[in-house]
């Protein structure tokens, strides 16, 4: 049955939704121009950790180390951080390609932190456990070029795992962060933006702040975030533009907040002047138990996600609150807190917005009233709407 409702229309039945379950190739809105770009090829699968050919090679066990650099021995002690730090110091000064250090040993660090200067690609094949050094990432990069973290398993409690800004080329493929506390992946907010970011597969859990947070991002590329019992929001984008996303999948993320497995805020996704064109893009947004599913807020927009499997969101399953050219095409929502759009009187009314959903065992609501809304709503849900 279809009910229209003042100048929306609401679509009430029981009709179920296509999923997408695979990334689409999608194209990226050129912020200038308009046109459409074509997608990149497909990604080549990523190498097993230490294949490949590398240029340092740190091993050991126990607290004895030994780095090497073409057959010759660079460090050979009992500091793991240090092991690291030589090999990463053995690579060509000034050098004009990217040149790589794997480490085959596991060790920890405590609060020490590892530095990637420009044209860097650091494997981590073993497991590092790292500690708190406040304001500052375990491993982390600033205002450098072309730097690769193909391979990382990390475990402990660090103030952020991962750092960066100010970079232009970075890479971090298949991430592995099973912390006890801290935040895993952070863009600095007040430092100078990042551009040409890409990320495979990332899995994070156990964070007491959010799993991945990016400031000031333009041009993000990711293939899956994967967030487990994260205190806060699993992929939090601030003020970030032309981004692609195939999965976020969270379980047990920002339990009893006002976050969410995906939040979009602080003008994410504009591209200037209040253009909010399409450029935030994701495939799949997953959610399971924890706070909200999806939350878009303070004046961001620009975004199209093509599926939601979202149930049981112990607050608002959806809600988007005072932002502006946002589509979500499909998807379920099973139970947990409704699906709301909203508006705080700080900034603008929330405008622009198109949501097609089969809602089963919870609400769907409008308050106060948005601008050019639209409602395409299946299940059993409630209604109530502009």
């Amino acid at each position: 049955m279809t009910r229209t409702i003042g100048r929306k229309t609401a679509t009430l039945g029981a009709a179920a939704l296509t999923a997408v379950t695979a990334l689409a190739s999608f194209a990226l809105i050129d912020q200038n121009a308009g046109a459409q770009q074509e997608s990149p090829a497909e990604a080549v699968p990523a190498q097993d950790c230490g294949a490949g050919d590398y240029n340092a090679v740190v091993e050991g066990s126990g607290g004895s180390y030994s780095t090497t650099n073409g057959g010759e021995e660079v460090y050979s002690g009992g500091d793991y951080r240090e092991a690291i730090q030589a090999g990463i110091g053995s690579l060509t000064p000034g050098r004009g390609q990217q040149e790589s250090v794997v480490v085959h040993a596991s060790g920890g660090i405590g609060t020490g932190v590892i530095d990637l200067p420009s044209r860097t690609s650091l494997s981590v094949c073993g497991t590092i456990d790292v500690g708190n050094a406040p304001g500052r990432g375990s491993i982390e990069a600033t205002d450098a070029e072309d730097v690769s973290v193909p391979h990382l398993n990390m475990t402990g409690s660090p103030y952020f795992g991962l750092r960066f800004h100010g970079m232009d080329g970075l890479h971090l493929g298949q991430i592995d962060l099973n912390l006890s506390g801290g935040l895993g992946i952070r863009f600095d907010r007040d430092e100078p933006g990042s551009t040409d970011v890409t990320m495979d597969d990332v899995f994070v859990s156990g964070t007491d702040n959010h799993g991945v947070e990016t400031w000031n991002v333009d041009g993000l590329e990711i293939g899956t975030i994967t967030a487990r019992d994260v205190a806060y929001a699993g992929l939090l984008l601030n003020n970030t533009r032309n981004a692609r996303i195939g999965t976020v999948d969270g379980e047990n993320v920002a339990t009893g907040t006002g976050y969410a497995t995906f939040r979009m805020a602080n003008e994410n996704g504009n591209l200037g002047g209040g253009n909010y064109s399409t450029n935030i893009e994701v495939d799949n947004v997953i959610s399971r138990g924890g706070g909200r599913g999806v939350f878009c807020v303070s004046q961001s927009g620009g975004a199209l996600i093509r599926n939601v499997d979202l149930a049981d969101n112990g607050n608002n399953s959806i809600l988007i609150e005072n932002c502006y050219g946002v589509t979500i095409e499909g998807g379920t929502v099973e139970g947990g807190g409704e699906v709301r759009i909203a508006a705080r009187s700080e900034f603008s009314n929330t405008r622009d917005v198109s949501i097609t959903l089969e809602v089963d065992g919870t609400s769907v609501r409008e308050s106060p009233c948005g601008e050019n809304i639209e409602w395409n709503i299946s299940g059993n849900a409630s209604v109530d709407v502009c």
